[in-house]
């Protein structure tokens, strides 16, 4: 997993400082720098802070070079005359590159153009099911390096298998596809990729309809609405999730799974409305999840969603911290348990409450939930835009008398940058 901050190598905090020193000396913001590198300003924050390695030799002469240096003043323990062997440590590197690479062309192409697989025998079903379950098991403990090696190896392999072993399992294969590809689309929102995660959940869906598993479209349809948000594309983003519903809604199943799925899109919906200031419609989309998470009485992980009344509340908190009622979001939040869940709506929980106690300008116990949602989740304080800023609040607030763990915490943070 990466590194929180605290603990992080003192070569990449050293080399992330020799990056951001040139940055500034060149007058380049974040922003810019990023988008000549192919990377966001998210990955370049994190990169500066030491957060995130970067040990690929291509990677660093093209840093090097759009910085009009050498590899060697960004880190000086290479030799002048290159390294003495290939980086080992790509391993480590969390930024999700090789997997976007993969999902920029197709990951079995040979296989689709002569009908044969060509690698080797074809895995069992099983060992297939098992690889799956661990990417989403990786992605939902926020372990996104292991998530891009795996997916790596595992995707081709299941494009190459639906389609060379189309007369055997060919449902459940493409439901595995399908799966794979939710992973990865959830994968990248949380490191703040959306365009990727539009990608992968658009291949979500289109493997989902091929397994003839219509609910399974409509979870990947919220994998999709989740990158909309992230992309700041609202119109898309209600589209995709009211169409979802509509279509929920005129099937009119009551079984647990279609709950979950609806459930969880009005959710989503939720904050598409909130980010959208429109109150009222916001609060009506919770109201709909509650009313649905009290039908199924109990928190469920049907399409890796976990949607049930715990996780409807802390979409609650969310909810109304974006809207700016900082008392309704601690009155809820305050009462949630969610030890049961994964890190990942954990640390959001953490992250929202405070948020709030931001928002309230009670600056301790802000500080408190931000410092222990990063030692749960620490993506979502390094990559979530309304954590920063909360944080930034915070320093602004606290003056000259902010405290050197608020001082720290926003360094690790980027959040003054």
């Amino acid at each position: 997993m990466k590194p929180s901050g605290r603990d992080v190598d003192p070569q990449d905090r050293a080399f992330g400082q020799r990056v951001q020193r040139f940055r500034k000396d060149r007058g380049r913001t974040q922003a810019e720098f990023a988008a000549a590198l192919g990377k966001t300003s998210s990955w370049l924050s994190q990169v500066e802070r030491g957060v995130q390695p970067v040990q690929r030799m291509d990677l660093l002469q093209e840093i090097a070079d759009e910085l009009g240096v050498s590899v060697q003043q960004l880190r000086p323990s290479i030799p002048a005359d290159g390294p003495s062997q290939t980086p080992t440590a790509q391993s480590l590197s969390n930024d999700l590159d090789e997997t976007r690479r993969l999902l920029s062309g197709h990951p079995a192409l040979q296989t689709l153009l002569s009908g044969v697989d060509e690698s080797g025998p074809t895995r069992a079903l099983g060992l297939l099911q098992r690889d799956v379950d661990d990417l989403w098991d990786l992605t939902h403990a926020g372990q996104l390096a292991q998530v891009s090696a795996l997916a790596v190896q595992l995707l081709p392999e299941l494009e190459r298998t639906v389609r060379a072993d189309s007369d055997e399992h060919p449902a459940e294969l493409w439901l595995l596809l399908s799966r794979a590809y939710q992973a990865l689309s959830a994968a990248f929102v949380r490191q703040d990729e959306a365009d990727a995660a539009w990608v992968a959940a658009d291949r979500a869906i289109f493997a989902a309809e091929r397994s003839g598993d219509p609910l399974h479209v409509c979870a990947s349809v919220f994998r999709m609405v989740q990158a909309f948000v992230r992309l700041r594309r609202l119109g898309q983003a209600e589209h995709a999730a009211q169409t979802a519903i509509d279509a929920l809604g005129e099937q009119g199943s009551q079984s647990p799974e279609s709950l979950s799925v609806l459930g969880s899109l009005h959710l989503a919906l939720a904050l598409v409305r909130a980010r959208a200031s429109a109150r009222t419609e916001a609060k009506e989309e919770i109201a709909q999840a509650r009313s649905i998470a009290a039908q199924l009485g109990v928190n469920r992980n049907d399409f890796n969603l976990e949607f049930g009344p715990v996780n409807v509340e802390i979409q609650a908190v969310s909810t109304a911290v974006d809207l700016g009622d900082a008392g309704e979001a601690l009155d809820i939040g305050l009462t949630i348990d969610a030890a049961e869940l994964s890190p990942e709506r954990q640390g959001r929980l953490l992250m929202d409450l405070g948020r709030a106690h931001a928002q309230r300008r009670h600056g301790g116990e802000a500080l408190r939930c931000l410092l222990d949602a990063e030692a749960i989740a620490p993506e979502i304080i390094q990559t979530h835009q309304a954590a920063r800023a909360a944080i930034r609040e915070l320093v602004l607030v606290a003056g000259p008398n902010a405290s050197r763990e608020l001082l720290e915490l926003a360094e690790r943070a980027a959040a003054l940058d």
